[in-house]
């Protein structure tokens, strides 16, 4: 909800032609509270499919400690995470200006309803160099687990495919429903996140980047949260 509210709402007020309608701390807040939602949606999801492999998949059970599938320690990894992302991205409240009111605005990237200055090289290559860490290790986690799920169900699906073809049944296997939306989930969350990390990183490199490019990035963002 807040990746929607705090992206795809003002996009859209200012395509219709509402722009400049958010204040400096407006604009600081709008875009903090964004990069914190979408990071914070990212390791949840992640979180997920990590602890449903830990409950499905005995490999991963007999090592990881049983404590982890507490609710407590479910709790205590998405409050991290909350706190986590609020911390790595208060470098926004300082690189956010405000509404689109510059004199040279070659100089910022424009949104439409905000601008940010490009930031110098070394800032922007280490900012680009945690977030995409970040962003691939979820990834590749989310990958990992939901194909560690697939086997798992694939193999118990084996077992006892002796036991349901004495059934005339003509339902799909709970197996088989499970690992579809499995694939699904894993497909939608893998591509929508990786094609929107590379709008938003052309966004940021081209020196005039389209409207349409910026559009597209933002409705490739939303779409996953959606």
């Amino acid at each position: 909800n807040l990746v929607l509210c705090c992206k795809g709402v003002p996009q859209t007020l200012a395509t219709f032609g509402l722009e400049s309608f958010l204040d400096e701390a407006g604009c600081k807040l709008v875009f903090y509270l964004h990069r914190v939602a979408r990071g914070v949606s990212l390791s949840t999801t992640c979180l997920l499919s990590g602890f449903q492999a830990i409950k499905l998949c005995p490999s991963i059970s007999r090592w990881m400690d049983l404590d982890i599938r507490s609710p407590k320690c479910i709790v205590l990894c998405c409050f991290l995470c909350w706190v986590l992302h609020l911390v790595v991205n208060i470098y926004i409240v300082r690189y956010a200006t405000g509404p689109i009111n510059s004199k040279n605005k070659t100089m910022d990237k424009i949104y439409l309803y905000c601008s940010t200055p490009i930031p110098g090289r070394l800032v922007f290559s280490v900012i680009a160099s945690i977030f995409l860490f970040t962003d691939a290790l979820c990834l590749a986690l989310m990958v990992w687990t939901s194909s560690s799920m697939v086997l798992v169900l694939h193999r118990h699906k084996q077992r006892v495919q002796h036991i349901r073809s004495s059934r005339v049944s003509p339902r799909t296997s709970h197996e088989t429903r499970a690992t579809h939306t499995i694939l699904i989930l894993v497909s939608m969350f893998v591509s929508s996140h990786a094609l929107a990390a590379i709008l938003s990183y052309w966004i940021i490199r081209l020196p005039n980047p389209s409207q349409w490019l910026r559009n597209i990035s933002v409705l490739v963002a939303s779409g996953f949260p959606t």
